[in-house]
């Protein structure tokens, strides 16, 4: 069974007062053609399907042709809500359009959505768990009836307590679609954090699941084995994403115990990109042309002097210029380490990358910026097999 994984569409946002929706519709497009190319046996959307619990006009027409397009190729789209949707709008007509075998997740009230499906080696169980919060599986549970409430203060209890109040048959092949943070994945500058880690979730609590299709970060990773994956958003929405590949995940359950997962690579309207030089430098014909200078840019200069409109002047050669920032002696003078607060934001690699240049007064070349990313994943996969023991 072949399952198109998607998640963090963020329909209707915008970067640096930029709109994607262009982009945005450029990208599903792109996709609606992949699906049409691959013909999977679902579309699985784990969550943040629009930036806003209540997005704007455009964004919901085009997340309408979207969905209108996939259910016209008699594909089942499996979607959940993510801590930026409203649960509530979201689901809004949910049984209706599971007649056009348009499955959405709906609030939470003590149990868990399931759809099963069938191929040649048997059932498949897609489970549903929308983005969870204590307070929602609180309430869930009350609304419920539920006598005796257990404790639940973060993330990690409000899924445990979700999960275990379902039963898995272990006997068939099992996918759940979940919008949370999982302990031990990487972060980006364009996702929301909780102070104090309390929504952070243990992988430990999805056992018995056969695939975990997640949403919510927009990096795409594995989180310690294989079959528990962050897809990523379709699109670059920072430059901390600048050296990603987005693409789209897809998933092949053959008989229980084996997956085969590849991604297939996505090709943005425009790219996100980061140019460095003078402003003579990255001003000069023989540096820019052969490149797409619409592409959504952030310039560092290394003048000593500030350039006086420089944005705007920049803003003739590279039109999508987003952020204009400096680099020189004043600027370096100034740097110091982040606070704890700014800390949680970051991955190992971009503190890393920051301390250096700190230590060093100069950014990391791409060789070395290359070997601490190779380092840093060998620490953490030694870090999480001594877990594991």
């Amino acid at each position: 069974m072949k399952l198109m994984h998607l998640s963090d569409l963020h329909i209707g946002k915008r970067v640096n007062e930029f709109s994607m929706i262009d982009d945005q519709k450029f990208i599903l497009a792109q996709i609606l053609a992949l699906a049409e190319k691959e013909c999977p046996e679902g579309v699985i959307i784990a969550g943040d399907v629009y930036d806003k619990p209540i997005p704007g006009v455009e964004a919901v027409r085009l997340f309408d042709h979207f969905l209108t397009e996939i259910a016209g190729l008699q594909i089942p789209v499996f979607m959940i809500s993510g801590n930026h949707d409203s649960v509530e709008r979201l689901s809004f007509g949910a049984r209706l359009m599971e007649k056009r075998n348009v499955h959405i997740s709906e609030v939470y009230d003590g149990t868990i959505k399931k759809v099963r499906l069938q191929d040649a080696y048997g059932p498949v169980d897609i489970w549903l768990l929308p983005f969870l919060k204590p307070a929602a599986v609180r309430h869930g549970l009350e609304a419920a009836g539920e006598a005796e409430i257990p404790e639940i203060s973060s993330c990690q209890d409000a899924v445990k307590t979700a999960l275990e109040r379902i039963y898995p048959d272990r006997e068939v092949r099992n996918v759940l679609i979940a919008h949370q943070f999982v302990t031990g994945a990487e972060r980006c500058e364009s996702e929301e954090i909780i102070a104090g880690g309390l929504d952070q979730v243990d992988a430990s609590l999805f056992e018995d699941f056969d695939y975990v299709a997640l949403g919510h970060l927009h990096s795409p990773q594995k989180v310690i084995r294989e079959t528990i994956r962050y897809c990523g958003t379709p699109l670059k929405y920072s430059f901390s994403e600048c050296r990603q590949q987005k693409s789209v995940t897809m998933v092949e359950l053959g008989e229980k115990g084996t997956t085969e997962i590849r991604t297939v690579p996505l090709k943005p309207l425009h790219d996100m990109r980061v140019i460095r030089g003078t402003y003579m430098e990255v001003t000069a014909k023989s540096f820019y042309e052969g490149t797409n200078q619409s592409d959504y840019l952030k310039i560092i200069l290394t003048d000593e002097e500030d350039i006086p409109d420089g944005l705007q002047k920049l803003r003739i050669i590279y039109p999508n210029l987003m952020r204009l920032e400096y680099d020189n002696c004043r600027t370096r003078e100034n740097r110091k380490v982040e606070g704890n607060a700014a800390v949680e934001q970051r991955s190992e690699l971009e503190l890393f990358e920051e301390f250096f240049a700190v230590q060093n007064n100069q950014e990391m070349t791409r060789e070395q910026r290359k070997f601490a990313e190779t380092l840093i994943g060998e620490i953490r996969e030694k870090s999480a097999g001594k877990d594991r023991e």
